[in-house]
């Protein structure tokens, strides 16, 4: 590992923005950004694709949907911290079970407080296997319907445990919209056969696909984002160590592939939806979001607000509503914004317009 070299706050948050794609959006495929971003966060899901959009000018948001159910070279599905996330295909199947074998004794520990006795929770994986083998795509009420009448519990929130079970099992995933409605399939129906690896190559493949994108950083910054324990995270790192370089910050030392910590140019403005990477990636956000007006973004619960990035540091929050006649965004700034950055707010809303394909009204509050 090289020797570390002291690293400025500014180009820290630089550097990472960067490494985001934030400083300058290129011409890449839906398929493309979440293969470099390892997996976008998708609870919801069109903030995934805003996250897209911030990244990369020519995306608009029925790429991302053909991508996901028509090429099928993006899947969603639970992954990085349990959550749900888009991530490429070609990475399903080492990714997942990776990330996600960390979180399945606290889904049996959930299931058995939602009522659901012991022995049901692997019968219910046979069952939904064999429902969607018979039947194909099925709602999470018609799997429930149909668990039910087996006598596995479903009420409550056991249904929703069970649905993330089978796809942490790797048995499901999420399939086509019906209705309105996200439907579940079967991995083995809806994706090509994936690339297996295993142990210390998953864990080094993870670390490196993670400072692509996050670098420099730490393996505590590995674990908060990944949901690997911090153990594993170690490990990850230390199968990379020979091919990092290692920089001092004002936090302590920092690690980055080689060539990504010289990122010097103030970076543009960028608006960025609810739940982004850009906020979720590391395990102190504070190099991003002033203390100050970090309440503003995170209001407890979880919940992450969209924001306006000035030079990788949020600025202000952004909000949407939906009229007849177009979108409405509002953009709340936490202080008086420069004319230039208040200029670069409104071409990044007119932009959200493009993507989306609808008439935006802009508000600057």
């Amino acid at each position: 590992m090289a020797p570390g070299r002291p690293l400025s706050d500014q180009r820290l948050r630089r550097s990472r923005a960067a490494a985001q794609y934030l400083h300058e959006a290129g011409r890449l495929s839906a398929v493309d950004l979440v293969r470099h971003l390892t997996g976008v966060q998708a609870q919801v899901l069109s903030a995934a694709g805003l996250a897209l959009r911030a990244r990369a000018r020519d995306v608009e948001a029925d790429q991302v949907r053909r991508a996901r159910l028509e090429e099928r070279s993006i899947v969603l599905t639970w992954a990085m911290r349990g959550t749900l996330h888009l991530v490429a295909a070609e990475d399903y199947g080492w990714l997942v079970p990776l990330v996600i074998q960390p979180r399945l004794a606290n889904a049996y520990g959930r299931l058995a407080q939602e009522g659901v006795p012991a022995d049901q929770p692997s019968k219910a994986m046979l069952l939904i296997e064999a429902m969607l083998d018979r039947e194909g795509a099925l709602t999470r009420r018609e799997i429930a319907e149909r668990l039910g009448r087996q006598g596995i519990v479903t009420g409550g929130q056991a249904i929703a445990h069970l649905v993330w079970l089978a796809a942490a099992e790797g048995i499901i995933c999420h399939g086509p919209d019906r209705g309105g409605e996200r439907c579940f399939v079967l991995v083995r129906d809806w994706l090509a056969p994936a690339r297996p690896r295993e142990g210390e190559a998953a864990l080094a493949e993870l670390a490196l696909r993670y400072l692509r994108a996050h670098g420099p950083a730490e393996p505590a910054d590995l674990a908060f984002w990944s949901g690997l324990r911090q153990s594993d995270a170690r490990l990850a790192w230390q199968a990379v160590q020979h091919r990092l370089v290692s920089l001092e910050t004002r936090s302590g030392t920092r690690w980055a592939l080689p060539g990504q910590a010289d990122a010097d140019a103030a970076g543009p403005v960028r608006l960025l939806p609810a739940f982004d990477e850009y906020l979720l990636g590391w395990r102190d956000r504070r190099f991003a979001v002033p203390a100050e007006h970090a309440s503003r973004i995170n209001r407890g619960g979880g919940w992450l607000h969209p924001v306006v990035l000035h030079d990788g540091r949020a600025v202000a929050t952004w909000a949407t509503a939906r009229t007849a006649a177009a979108l409405q965004l509002e953009i709340r700034p936490f202080d008086t914004l420069a004319l230039s950055v208040a200029r670069g707010a409104l071409a990044e809303a007119e932009d959200v317009g493009r993507f989306l394909r609808t008439p935006v009204d802009v508000r600057l509050a």
